[in-house]
């Protein structure tokens, strides 16, 4: 897989809200910087995870769009990206979206990621 399969598999697959699907495109050694905090190692990662899965609810759909692929080279990619999401809190909709940034390095032919920064749109 490219650095931009990489990114797609992983946009697709968190819709799925299991962890585990992401285990092989995350690095282990990851650092995730989210409104909450920062979550280095895959555990932290997989915590912060599973809580916003759990307070989004089963119906959330994330996706991502407006791809700038900033840098790409032979061991790094990096996009920039307009992240979305829509659920339902208490029978209402609820939908919002940010900006995003995700960082991959390729080790042994193999891409992952190895950041990924998420922030609120600016005022």
């Amino acid at each position: 897989m490219t650095a931009r399969d990489v990114l797609a598999a992983y946009a697709d697959r968190i819709n799925r809200q299991d962890f585990d699907l992401l285990t092989d495109l995350v690095a282990p050694d990851a650092t995730f910087w989210f409104s909450d905090g920062t979550h280095r190692v895959i555990d932290a990662i997989r915590a912060a995870f599973e809580a916003t899965w759990q307070i989004m609810g089963p119906d959330e759909h994330y996706w991502l769009d407006q791809h700038e692929w900033i840098a790409e080279g032979d061991h790094a990619a990096t996009c920039i990206y307009r992240y979305n999401w829509r659920t339902t809190f208490d029978g209402k909709p609820a939908s919002g979206s940010g900006r995003g940034t995700t960082v991959l390095k390729c080790v042994d032919d193999r891409w992952w990621i190895v950041h990924e920064h998420l922030s609120g749109n600016p005022a």
